[in-house]
């Protein structure tokens, strides 16, 4: 792997690390979570709060299963990122591109088609995080063809 390319790789391993931090943080943190994902959408930490008991119960139950799966793929990118796409391999680059395509399309149009752009917002910021590195190794990874 070049110089350059080592640059790119570590975004994408330490832009990992962080999705599997936060999905990690939705699981052993629902409280400060579920303050975030109130502000987010509405403009107060308490903002979810107003739902009560029973409801409130199954957010943090949502966001935990979430988080478990944030976490998951997480594992499942850095496998890639050290294995495949390490090595140069276009088909690594390619399975990163189609899991977060797979990622951001139904998520990002669910989130609009739903009112809640600030998730659509979360995640375009998200996507450009790794877009950006993916976008630079292409043409490396693409001339490997492997």
């Amino acid at each position: 792997m070049k110089h350059e390319q080592v640059f790119w790789w570590r975004w994408l391993v330490v832009v990992t690390l962080g999705v599997m931090a936060f999905g990690l943080s939705m699981v052993l943190a629902p409280d400060l979570i579920r303050k975030l994902f109130g502000l987010l959408v509405f403009s107060s930490s308490a903002g979810l709060d107003a739902f009560g008991g029973p409801a409130n119960e199954y957010i943090m139950m949502i966001h935990a299963v979430l988080g478990a799966v944030m976490f998951g793929w997480g594992v499942a990118l850095l496998f890639v990122l050290f294995g495949p796409f390490r090595s140069g391999s276009f088909h690594g680059w390619l399975t990163l591109c189609v899991s977060l395509a797979a990622w951001f399309v139904p998520d990002t149009a669910y989130s609009l088609w739903s009112g809640f752009w600030q998730n659509a917002v979360l995640n375009t910021a998200m996507a450009i995080l790794f877009a950006i590195p993916l976008a630079a190794t292409y043409r490396a990874s693409r001339q490997a063809r492997t």
